[in-house]
């Protein structure tokens, strides 16, 4: 069937199935704003918009006199950017999928765009497409590709014009956000298209229907495209594909659309910053936590890295996707391809999350029981049930529990001077 360009007709799509299957994707935000590389990759925002004093400060006291944020495009040389690298360290991490930023609210594009004449990564800074090498280096690496773009542009004159007006006229839209898209997914055929930028204006003024209804009807990619909900000011968690609903979003209860939450190794910022540390970021046990609990609410998890201006994924950063894919290794058969159990929780003295594929069922605990008896009240055990845990070989014993469900004693693991891995997975097959 043709999609028509309204909402009732785009959001009746069936979302392709790659996207829910993946589980796992790594997010990039890297742009201009990783030359001053302080406060976040609302620098621009927060100092010309809003004239926040320390900003003024940071700006006089690091760069000449009159510096203006034009001046930061020639710095940002992704002298030291790797694609293949990055493509490795991402496979690496267990991501299946990648989702650069082409575009931030700042408006310089990662690739040539002729809307974008002298304000993209071709003219000035890098002199090189990042849009395309990255996405060159992702598919030699089986990685499926995710294109963010932000629709508005916050000192872009078009914009601050069509604004003015209410939004009635449309200069910046026909000139600007639709010919960049259009052009992006001719250019790059990507797997998903991570739309931002949404939250001023109405669908009528960003014509997001009618782009949506060319992407699933006429586009290279309109049979594997997956998009999210951010196309206009109350399409969140509404309308769309698969639904964002906001930054860091937890939905406490299992949702009935497909989802993701995305969130950022530093908490403070999407953006590279220079001057973060160590208890600004996510450790590995908190990301571990994020992930098991958005997968057992049948989400997606989407966690994301700022590189440096030369284009580095710090040590720190890598450390910690390095540490995720890790744990997937051992794990992941409780992650990817897996859908939400009937149960997604037990709130025990030990923490359950629950995922399943088909009739096995995992059961997914974040800290060691103290006397090595894994409670778990939601199961209902039958003859047929075997127990085995993800990474250790031969099965567990189990016995009903007095009150209902089961007791599992766990392998005995040896006093170590290391913390203990964050989360382990128990596989029970022949419950109900």
């Amino acid at each position: 069937p043709r999609y028509r360009p309204d909402w009732a007709s785009l959001d009746a799509r069936p979302l392709p199935a790659w996207f829910d299957r993946a589980k796992v994707g790594v997010f990039v935000h890297w742009g201009v704003f990783a030359v001053p590389a302080w406060g976040s990759e609302w620098f621009w925002w927060h100092w010309r918009g809003e004239r926040r004093p320390e900003y003024e400060r940071f700006v006089r006291g690091r760069f000449p006199p009159g510096t203006a944020y034009a001046d930061f495009a020639p710095l940002f040389t992704a002298r030291d950017f790797q694609p293949r690298d990055w493509a490795r360290l991402f496979q690496r991490a267990g991501a299946r999928y990648v989702v650069l930023t082409t575009k931030h609210h700042e408006g310089f594009t990662n690739w040539g765009s002729p809307a974008s004449w002298n304000w993209n990564s071709l003219d000035t800074g890098p002199h090189r497409d990042l849009v395309g090498e990255l996405g060159q280096a992702l598919r030699e690496s089986n990685l499926r590709y995710g294109l963010y773009h932000s629709l508005l542009e916050w000192f872009n004159p078009l914009y601050l014009a069509d604004k003015e007006s209410g939004f009635k006229t449309q200069n910046f839209v026909l000139k600007k956000t639709m010919p960049e898209l259009y052009e992006l997914v001719l250019k790059y055929k990507p797997d998903l298209i991570w739309s931002d930028g949404d939250w001023e204006a109405p669908d009528s003024y960003w014509n997001s229907t009618s782009f949506l209804a060319w992407l699933y009807n006429d586009s290279p990619v309109k049979d594997t495209v997956v998009v999210n909900d951010r196309w206009c000011n109350n399409c969140s968690c509404a309308h769309g594909g698969y639904y964002n609903c906001a930054d860091k979003y937890k939905p406490g209860t299992l949702p009935a659309h497909k989802w993701e939450m995305c969130s950022s190794i530093d908490k403070l910022s999407w953006g590279y910053r220079s001057n973060m540390n160590i208890a600004e970021l996510m450790d590995e046990a908190h990301i571990i936590e994020e992930l098991v609990q958005t997968v057992s609410f049948g989400g997606n998890y989407l966690l994301n890295v700022g590189p440096t201006k030369e284009g580095v994924i710090v040590p720190i950063f890598q450390e910690r996707l390095l540490a995720l894919g890790r744990w997937l290794e051992t794990n992941g058969e409780a992650i990817y391809e897996s859908k939400p159990w009937r149960a997604q929780t037990e709130n025990g003295t030990v923490t359950v999350w629950y995922t399943s594929k088909g009739p096995v069922v995992y059961a997914i605990f974040l800290k060691w029981p103290r006397d090595n008896i894994l409670e778990l009240s939601s199961p209902a055990p039958s003859p047929a049930t075997q127990v085995t845990m993800l990474g250790f070989t031969g099965t567990l014993k189990w016995q009903e529990s007095p009150g209902k469900g089961l007791l599992i004693t766990l392998p005995y693991v040896l006093p170590s001077p290391l913390p203990p891995q964050s989360g382990w997975t128990v596989k029970l097959e022949g419950v109900k």
